[in-house]
């Protein structure tokens, strides 16, 4: 059984550790960090990731000793349930911005017990940005509430969407969202899952689309959303599994309902919307 948590706590503590991560992470600036990478030569991590990282789970194995943690660096728990309290963490979402811009990047901490999200947290760090929620009490951008999201037409709308998924690639055919490109006003693509996300949830952004996530790419940012009244699913409008990389689609009520309507199911009915029966 799980025991009482104090939401109200640790919504004041999380805020708290990541607004003392991101100035740490603003003084690394100064010095010189480095640079590996993980599963291929784009997959960056620095040192201040992997610091950052150890930092949040130092703070909150102290605290809250009976929460768990998956992290994107490796350094919390390993876990194949979910069951209790679970922070999922990317101390630093968009690396490879943050070593060659300095900007675009984010801390994001999604917070589930059970399974049903309770907290999430986006910080755009260099923009002093914190997108945050709990749940029911609404989305806010520092201390300003976030309108809900208001709908809007597809010929009026924006996309986040990585080049890669409407040009030849082996996960998806690209003909699944070329045409909307066409329909749409236009496209962008930031580099930062979590500040995509958030931006969605901010109404900066009408949907996001992403072949490949790990939890700590989206646990916050799919709770953002879906405070402020928006959709988030896999791109095939399934449940999100929490547990395992995903692909993702977000939005607004109106553009995720219409996109799927008109754009993803049909090329499911035909056939050609995936490359390979599972992503690589």
């Amino acid at each position: 059984m799980t025991q009482h948590t104090n939401w109200d706590n640790v919504y004041e503590d999380a805020i708290r550790w990541i607004r003392e991560a991101g100035q740490e992470i603003m003084a690394s600036f100064r010095t010189s960090f480095n640079i590996d990478t993980k599963s291929n030569p784009n997959d960056l991590v620095t040192d201040i990731d992997k610091q950052t990282e150890k930092f949040f789970i130092e703070k909150i194995k102290e605290a809250y000793p009976s929460h768990r943690i998956m992290g994107e660096e490796g350094f919390g728990d390993n876990i194949e349930q979910l069951n209790g309290v679970i922070w999922f963490l990317d101390p630093i979402d968009g690396t490879m911005n943050f070593v060659h811009q300095q900007t675009n990047f984010a801390i994001s901490i999604g917070i589930y017990e059970e399974g049903v999200g309770k907290l999430a947290f986006i910080y755009d760090v260099t923009k002093d940005e914190l997108y945050h929620c709990k749940k029911g009490s609404g989305v806010f951008l520092n201390d300003e509430k976030i309108k809900p999201l208001k709908t809007t037409n597809l010929s009026e709308s924006l996309l986040a969407i990585n080049a890669t998924w409407v040009t030849e690639n082996h996960r998806i055919d690209p003909r699944t969202f070329s045409p909307l490109l066409k329909k749409i006003r236009g496209t962008r693509s930031y580099g930062s899952a979590a500040i995509e996300l958030a931006y969605v949830a901010a109404g900066r952004l009408d949907g996001y689309v992403s072949l490949r996530l790990a939890p700590w790419d989206f646990a916050a940012g799919k709770m953002l959303i879906e405070e402020g009244g928006g959709i988030c699913t896999t791109v095939d409008n399934k449940e999100i599994d929490l547990l395992d990389k995903n692909t993702i689609f977000a939005g607004t009520e109106l553009f995720h309902t219409e996109v799927q309507k008109e754009y993803i199911q049909p090329a499911l009915d035909q056939n050609y919307y995936l490359r390979t029966p599972s992503s690589r």
